[in-house]
């Protein structure tokens, strides 16, 4: 049976590619979106993408997963350090999710060293750059 991804990425993470691209990298959202997609493919699985600045919607799309999403591939960006609206989102709905971050947040400041979400995730992965999405994928897909 087919396995349903979820990626999700919150704040700033839309300005990829040109955003700090010495702690982030030159690829954008889209380059990261068009890899997962095909990974998610050539393992007969789908992955639908979604981004936000804005913590409702994110807490709206993670309740949306409930049910039809195996897997959910988060980054949340600045709200890891200070959502509990989407700690109990991921909380309630019941899906595995395995949290990312592009940078390692242990050699930024001292508030990136906290996480909201990293105690009730199934995995982290810090610092590998966008490979961590795939990363993420490769271990939901059982590879």
């Amino acid at each position: 049976m087919a396995k349903n991804f979820l990626v999700l990425n919150g704040p700033n993470l839309n300005l990829l590619g040109t955003r700090e691209p010495g702690i982030y990298g030159g690829q954008t959202l889209d380059d990261i979106y068009t890899r997962l997609r095909a990974v998610a493919q050539e393992n007969n699985a789908s992955c639908e993408v979604f981004q936000s600045n804005h913590e409702g919607e994110l807490v709206e799309r993670i309740h949306q997963a409930r049910g039809c999403v195996d897997y959910i591939i988060i980054n949340a960006g600045a709200y890891t350090h200070t959502s509990v609206a989407i700690r109990d989102a991921l909380a309630a709905v019941s899906v595995p999710f395995i949290e990312v971050h592009i940078s390692n947040v242990y050699k930024r400041e001292a508030f990136r060293h906290h996480s909201y979400l990293s105690d009730i995730a199934e995995g982290v992965i810090v610092g590998l750059g966008v490979y961590g999405y795939e990363a993420a994928l490769l271990y939901a897909l059982g590879k």
